[in-house]
């Protein structure tokens, strides 16, 4: 089984990439988008959103990472993608299924949707762009409104010649609402289709994972929140692991808490951490109480200070 750790904008950054990917044996990651309208943008903007292109696009412990492009103009997106292999970018993956209303009012992610001719072209002009050496995969939903909508996305995209897929198994207006999630229509992509899919949607825990493959036919998943809610959720869906303990996660927290506070980056970090706990949340009851005791903090030295003492006090009752 490949299991890839996928993009969340303004979550799952360099930092938290670093930290899960040491904890978990995932087989490659994707940034966060890199947002493309009418120029070429500076090498800064690469090394920002991925830091680990000036280390042969690897995490530390040398999980393969790709940069994400997300625009609607193919030359642009050629151009801003011949730029990250220059760079030393090892893929490029492009998105189209963002439902965030501000990127689809702006004409980009999900609402390319509507438009397969345009994907095709977004994807056929990178493909031609950059080296042969270098893999173009996309990432769609099954289509706006309608998931029938993903058999001729999924044309566009193969016929472009990209180098794989990832299908997030709901639609747009879907958003994230389990009840909407759709992996039979992968299945079906899968029928005819002939380039290498990954699911993605609803994957929480080792039996939504098995549960996922069985249903799609697929061997490649890419997980997303369940990564934020289960730190672990790499190695529970790859080798059934048991979630983290409360314990280890705490001093996760501790650990992304040296990460994020140094520099400017300080001023970022009572909601980082705070959003963190949020998706923490959902599987570990203890986190609720943790997130009304910080959350009234907005500098990161008492969330820090208090994340140390609870980790303290765990370990005394132990």
């Amino acid at each position: 089984m490949r299991v890839v750790l996928g993009p969340m904008e303004g979550v799952l950054d360099h930092l938290m990439r670093e930290l899960l990917t040491d904890i978990n044996d995932y087989d490659l990651c994707v940034t966060e988008f890199v947002r493309v309208i009418d120029r070429l943008l500076p090498e800064h903007v690469f090394h920002r959103i991925c830091p680990e292109i000036a280390h042969n696009s690897q995490t530390a412990n040398g999980t393969p990472v790709h940069i994400q492009l997300l625009g609607q103009r193919p030359e642009w997106m050629a151009e801003n993608a011949v730029r990250a292999a220059e760079l030393g970018a090892k893929g490029i993956d492009l998105n189209f299924g963002c439902p965030a209303k501000l990127v689809n009012k702006s004409g980009g992610g999900a609402l390319l949707l509507k438009d397969p001719e345009l994907i095709h072209q977004i994807v056929k002009t990178v493909r031609e762009a950059v080296p042969s050496s270098i893999p173009v995969t996309a990432k769609i939903r099954l289509g706006w409104d309608d998931p029938n909508q993903c058999f001729e996305i999924v044309n566009a995209v193969e016929n472009a010649k990209a180098s794989g897929l990832t299908i997030h198994a709901r639609t747009k207006v879907g958003g994230y609402k389990a009840d909407a999630i759709a992996w039979e229509y992968i299945t079906k992509v899968k029928q005819t289709a002939t380039i290498p899919l990954t699911a993605n949607g609803e994957v929480w825990n080792h039996q939504d994972a098995m549960d996922c493959l069985a249903t799609t036919g697929c061997d490649s998943l890419m997980i997303c929140r369940g990564a934020l809610n289960t730190p672990n959720l790499g190695n529970v869906v790859k080798y059934q692991h048991n979630a983290l303990p409360w314990e280890d996660v705490v001093s996760l927290l501790i650990r992304y808490s040296n990460y994020e506070i140094k520099g400017d980056k300080g001023l970022y970090y009572p909601n980082r951490v705070k959003q963190w706990m949020n998706f923490l949340r959902k599987q570990y009851p203890q986190a609720a109480d943790l997130f009304r005791v910080i959350r009234v903090h907005n500098k990161a030295a008492p969330i820090v200070e208090l994340l140390k003492q609870h980790h303290k006090q765990l370990k005394s009752a132990a």
